[in-house]
């Protein structure tokens, strides 16, 4: 999965967002209390995220909220269960 987020302790943490985001390799002591949600909402075809960055350090995040299902896949496996536990009941 494709992030803009560049881990490197090369270079000073840079918020850059949309295009990129430049975090340190490591989160710090202050990202459980410092962090704040970047931007908006982001989907991909199997997944919905969004971005998370530390206000003091600059260490950045991608939080997976949900799973989006596959809708071919589901509506497959229905027909299997339904085939699957379809009984012949003799008259």
């Amino acid at each position: 999965m494709a992030t803009i987020v560049e881990y490197t302790d090369r270079e000073t943490p840079q918020n850059r967002y949309p295009e990129k985001i430049i975090s340190p390799t490591r989160s710090g002591t202050c990202c459980y209390s410092e962090m704040e949600e970047i931007g908006m909402l982001q989907q991909t075809e199997h997944w919905e995220f969004r971005y998370k960055r530390c206000r003091k350090c600059g260490f950045t995040i991608r939080v997976i909220l949900r799973v989006r299902p596959d809708v071919a896949l589901v509506a497959h496996l229905r027909e299997a269960l339904a085939r699957a536990f379809h009984r012949n009941v003799p008259s």
